[in-house]
């Protein structure tokens, strides 16, 4: 059997036939915007800000974040113009490498890296949505199967799963007006938080104690929510703690290349899927940005966790890292636990049906390959993978039951890396090994400008594997697991002689 790489400068016939292309650029905007917007802006600051436990560190490690991804979304755009098909990533590692590292990224995709985020979102949003309605606490347990209990937050996070699963296989235009108005709603309210915090939350204690200590880092290690020492940076450490603090600025903005997945489906392809990964991308990385600036305005970074008050606890010890309800209760007092909740419900739910619509076209471009659940490569009447959708929703219920997701998450960081790095490599191996295929839109400030992206990413990477081992090891060899399991797939996919 050959790797499976087409030329893909038209588009596969049944595939061309089957999808329905009915996603405009605003379409795919909102997929790229409404992924990456979830309850990582309003939580992983907290990390960051006892890692590197300064004010100008940590709207560094946001401005770092923000242009690797931006560098990121400019270098994909290539690869997505020339192989506008559904299944993004993993038909961009396929062309460049051959099947097996192509399917390694979808086993991980499908294992982990999409279920896994889906799972860790519908949990957040049942969190939330608990503070609102208590019935749905954690604490509340409904059944216990096998020794496992299943708690009314659970069920929540699963039922939220099955509605965005079932709503997405009416078809795209069911899922893309969803996103439409989720993501639309949740970046108004975004804003509205972003300017109330300049207009009416500017603390002018916070900004004074955070000009004091704008450049003095630190690292404050934790074991079991208790300090263990806090550690003064300087020289290389300072840079090691930069690294390993965007582990949680890289999650909250991750999932900007899922429009990727979904080329099939969108009008102009090979314009509109470039576009919408670098505006939508950096509208995201601005807001995010502002967000920090205003909790920084709001908000003293460093605090101690024994405070009785926000203020002393600041933002590197909010409660439960709940950063963005600290910062709304400096601005609307007593309700803003419920306005931040109800912002949260509404990020989370826009966010899953964004990685629900699109990771479902990873595991279908991958059964047409011969390299998943046959079923999965097949189209239901609505013209959308069905079956991959019920496959990929199943698993994240199973994965909200668990309890291991974000364990699973922090593993597969290092993971994640590894593919970003030889995506944008792909953009320089295409090059050389098919420079006949049209290039509608060619990767900015190449090869420069790509080159600094993987190094960036490359030394990342090499950063967690030194000072977070004990996650990036286990991401690895999860990785490294799909290969036997490619060639137990691979060899009854070989076509009749």
């Amino acid at each position: 059997m050959t790797d499976p790489a087409p030329d893909p400068a038209p588009a596969p016939a049944a595939e061309a036939r089957a999808f329905k292309r009915e996603m405009s650029l605003f379409d795919a905007m909102m997929i790229v915007m409404g992924a990456m917007i979830g309850s990582g802006i309003f939580i992983v600051s907290a990390d960051i800000a006892r890692t590197v436990g300064s004010p100008g560190l940590l709207l560094l490690v946001w401005l770092v974040t923000g242009a690797l991804t931006v560098i990121g979304a400019l270098s994909y755009g290539e690869l997505a113009g020339m192989m506008p098909h559904a299944g993004g990533l993993y038909v961009y590692l396929r062309e460049a490498y051959g099947s097996l590292l192509g399917f390694l990224y979808g086993w991980t995709t499908f294992l982990v890296i999409m279920t896994g985020t889906i799972a860790a979102v519908a949990v957040a949003f049942a969190k939330f949505t608990g503070l609102i309605v208590p019935w749905f606490s954690e604490t509340h347990v409904l059944a216990t199967v096998l020794g496992l209990k299943i708690s009314a937050a659970q069920a929540l996070a699963i039922a939220s799963i099955a509605l965005l699963t079932w709503l997405n296989m009416r078809g795209v235009r069911t899922g893309k007006t969803i996103q439409g108005v989720f993501t639309v709603t949740k970046m108004a309210a975004l804003g509205g938080l972003i300017l109330l915090g300049f207009v009416f939350g500017a603390n002018a204690a916070a900004i004074k104690a955070n000009w004091a200590v704008f450049w003095k880092s630190s690292w404050t290690h934790m074991a079991n929510g208790q300090v263990l020492s806090v550690e003064p940076l300087s020289g290389i450490m300072v840079l090691a703690a930069i690294g390993a603090a965007m582990v949680g600025s890289l999650f909250a903005a991750d999932e900007w290349y899922s429009v990727t997945y979904i080329a099939g489906e969108v009008k102009n392809p090979r314009r509109n899927i470039p576009l919408s990964l670098v505006l939508g991308a950096a509208i995201v990385i601005f807001l995010y940005f502002l967000a920090n600036v205003a909790y920084v305005a709001i908000l003293p970074v460093q605090g101690s966790p024994a405070a009785a008050d926000v203020v002393g606890r600041g933002i590197q010890f909010a409660q439960f890292d709940r950063v963005g309800t600290a910062a709304a209760e400096m601005i609307f007092g007593a309700p803003a636990a419920v306005i931040m909740a109800v912002l949260i419900m509404i990020a989370t739910f826009g966010c899953n049906n964004g990685l629900i619509l699109s990771g479902a076209r990873v595991y279908y471009a991958m059964a047409r390959d011969g390299l998943f659940f046959g079923a999965a490569g097949t189209l239901n009447r609505k013209s959308v993978p069905g079956t991959a959708l019920v496959v990929q929703g199943v698993w994240a219920s199973l994965l909200c039951l668990s309890g291991t997701y974000s364990d699973l998450l922090d593993y597969v960081i290092f993971a994640v890396l590894i593919f970003f790095v030889l995506v944008v490599s792909a953009i320089f191996v295409l090059r050389r090994k098919r420079p006949d295929w049209e290039r509608p839109y060619k990767a900015w400030g190449y090869p420069v400008v790509p080159a600094l992206y993987i190094l960036f990413a490359a030394a990342i990477a090499v950063d967690l594997l030194i000072f977070k081992t004990k996650n990036t090891v286990p991401g690895l060899l999860l990785v490294l697991l799909g290969i036997p399991v490619y060639f137990l797939r691979r060899k009854p996919a070989k076509p009749a002689a």
